[in-house]
């Protein structure tokens, strides 16, 4: 693998047959994330394809003319050609080696393939989830010298590096980005000495050998098992919401609020979450409607109080979407009155919906009991009701979803592993 400059981009990439090229950033925890795997990859393709690595703050006048716009992004090559899809962001091995077959034959993508060896790696617990709660308990298990790993589908975090403030987080007396306080929290469960396998995929997890296989090649086997694996945001399941996903319809308003400045858009949902992220989003838009399906919304009342008092905002009372139509570039709402039964539609440039969240617990919910709602049952070390398994954050049963929940969840548990352990 070699790291080049500007000046050799046309002779190593343009001029040199099949090849991958990594724009990096330092400071960059998705950077962080791709480069083992990247490195990995190289040494199974680097016979077949050219791995070369450019570091993007010190070529962006490259990158700007190639249209990189994140660290990281791996672009991929043909005979000068691109080819395949740009991956940016908390780029996981499966997809890199999708990319990668594409310049390949069917018979060395096989031989390639057959290559790939299983292999085991051992510690002492396995978090489960990358939130508030997991690097918690990953910053206190270290602490205490446990050999502890945390695996995450996505980059650590959880919902809170998508939140675009958190003014109740103690210790803080302004307002805190949430990408920015997730990204304190993970530095410094990482820089204590806890190991790291973020944007992965979780092929198998078995919770009774306390075993986790994670990009089809790897098990990581541990004595205990801690799950915090989150939420993830409730879909309406209607026609349009699965097809326009990310392309008019958003459950993000710190990723996708910048995209609408001085446009129309429509918000669903009227508790906290959704009063909470349509504020944000006055920011930038020209008007917000929300469609909320009862008489008063339900968030707090100093939200709701400063929401309804912006000029920007309107709220349609008693209605529910039961459509989303692209035209153009518009987004079209349709909606039911749900008194009269009239529908209606509205014209907008995009759609939020924040109508609540779900436990992730589907790859493993059949071995654990749950509450009537979905979520984990635990006893008040956070253990779930198989042995050496425990559970923290907001897959938790519990009456409060907050981080400063999360991260005590996260704190028991690991006290409790630890003591057991020592």
């Amino acid at each position: 693998m070699k790291e080049i400059s500007t000046s050799e981009f046309e002779s190593e990439v343009l001029n040199s047959g099949k090849v991958v090229l990594d724009f990096y950033s330092t400071e960059c925890p998705p950077c962080e994330a791709v480069a083992p795997k990247f490195e990995n990859l190289s040494n199974l393709y680097g016979k077949d394809i050219k791995f070369l690595k450019i570091f993007r703050q010190q070529n962006r006048e490259l990158a700007d003319k190639l249209g990189v716009k994140s660290s990281p992004t791996l672009l991929f090559y043909d005979n000068g050609v691109e080819v395949g899809n740009r991956l940016t962001g908390g780029v996981k091995r499966g997809e890199i080696i999708e990319n990668l077959n594409l310049l390949i034959s069917e018979q060395r993508k096989s031989e390639i393939l057959s290559n790939i060896k299983p292999i085991t790696t051992n510690y002492d617990v396995i978090i489960l989830g990358g939130g508030p709660g997991g690097l918690t308990a990953g910053l206190y298990l270290c602490q205490a010298r446990i050999n502890t790993v945390i695996i995450d589908i996505a980059l650590p975090g959880g919902n809170v590096s998508t939140t675009h403030e958190v003014s109740n987080y103690p210790g803080f007396i302004d307002p805190q980005p949430g990408y920015m306080l997730s990204h304190n929290m993970s530095e410094q469960t990482k820089l204590c000495g806890t190991s790291y396998k973020v944007a992965v995929d979780v092929t198998k997890v078995d919770l009774l050998k306390k075993e986790v296989i994670i990009d089809e090649f790897e098990t990581v086997k541990a004595k205990k098992i801690i799950i915090a694996t989150g939420t993830s945001p409730n879909k309406m399941n209607i026609p349009g919401e699965a097809e326009y996903k990310g392309k008019g319809v958003s459950y993000c308003a710190t990723c996708d609020a910048k995209y609408y400045v001085d446009k129309d858009v429509v918000v669903i949902g009227g508790g906290n979450s959704a009063v909470e992220e349509a504020d944000f989003i006055t920011k930038f838009a020209k008007t917000v409607t929300m469609i909320h399906q009862f008489d008063k919304l339900t968030a707090n009342m100093q939200a709701q109080e400063k929401l309804l008092s912006n000029p920007k905002v309107k709220v349609l009372f008693e209605h529910e979407p039961r459509a989303f139509v692209k035209d153009g570039d518009k987004m079209i709402v349709e909606v039911e009155d749900l008194k009269t039964k009239s529908k209606s539609k509205i014209i907008a440039d995009g759609v939020f919906v924040f109508i609540g969240m779900k436990s992730n617990i589907e790859i493993f919910k059949d071995s654990l009991t749950l509450d009537n709602w979905g979520y984990l049952k635990t006893d008040e070390d956070m253990q779930t009701n198989i042995p050496d398994v425990y559970a923290v954050g907001d897959v938790v049963s519990k009456k409060y979803r907050q981080i400063t929940t999360a991260v005590a969840d996260g704190t028991i548990a690991a006290i409790s592993i630890t003591k057991e352990l020592n």
